[in-house]
């Protein structure tokens, strides 16, 4: 009876193991929709910082204050949850600079979420500020100047087709940490994209957002999902 009973529990821990979604997922919901965002396992210190200010509701209230279309869409700075209109923003951040999690296999495709930085050399990201990525789409001959002029190495093959069909910014690579895709609801950067701002590309009406985590039988449902699409 006992072999019978450690056997029947060695089972459910397997099962519940497997169960385990394999990564880590927030959603963002503005007032102009809501998108979901795997969090990449191969960048932990900010993959752990972004579920830290989900957990806390750091974010919660905070605006995109700078918003470029075919470029990104920029948030996270805490002093914009009570800023006035047209006041400048985007100098703050919470918690300390986090340290650059560059990986060649990650880079900046339509939907990349990415960590904004300042002008530090070791190119060291905010606490909290990060962007979205819009983009657009490019030829092969635009992708080439791209890496003589800017990224002085080569974009990669697979790398290459996704610029030239999905979009996105290929001159950020290896200068900006990418931490995360949307894979759920990539409208919702098209429609930020596009708002009527002022001159400093903040949008003249301010969209507020909430930033939650996904719990973990709303990552297991996720996953299953999008391995049938």
């Amino acid at each position: 009876m006992t072999r019978v009973f450690t056997a029947v529990l060695s089972l459910l821990f397997l099962s519940s193991f497997a169960a385990k979604p394999k990564n880590q997922y927030v959603k963002i919901k503005t007032d102009l929709g809501e998108c979901i965002i795997k969090l990449y396992n191969e960048t932990p210190l900010h993959r752990d910082n972004f579920i830290k200010l989900a957990k806390k509701h750091k974010l919660d209230g905070t605006i995109f204050h700078r918003v470029i279309k075919d470029f990104m869409i920029q948030g996270g700075d805490p002093d914009s949850k009570m800023a006035k209109a047209g006041a400048a923003l985007g100098e703050t951040s919470i918690g300390p600079d986090i340290p650059a999690e560059f990986r060649d296999s990650l880079f900046h495709k339509k939907g990349a979420l990415a960590a904004a930085r300042d002008n530090k050399p070791e190119k060291s990201s905010s606490g909290s500020q990060f962007y979205l990525v819009q983009g657009k789409v490019f030829t092969d001959e635009q992708l080439d100047a791209i890496e003589t002029n800017r990224l002085k190495t080569k974009i990669p093959t697979w790398q290459r087709e996704v610029y030239k069909t999905l979009g996105g910014v290929p001159h950020l690579d290896r200068n900006y940490t990418v931490y995360g895709e949307i894979v759920k609801g990539l409208d919702l950067v098209d429609s930020v994209a596009i708002v009527a701002k002022d001159e400093r590309d903040r949008p003249l009406v301010d969209i507020h957002m909430t930033v939650t985590l996904l719990k973990k039988r709303e990552a297991r449902r996720l996953e299953k999902e999008l391995k049938k699409q």
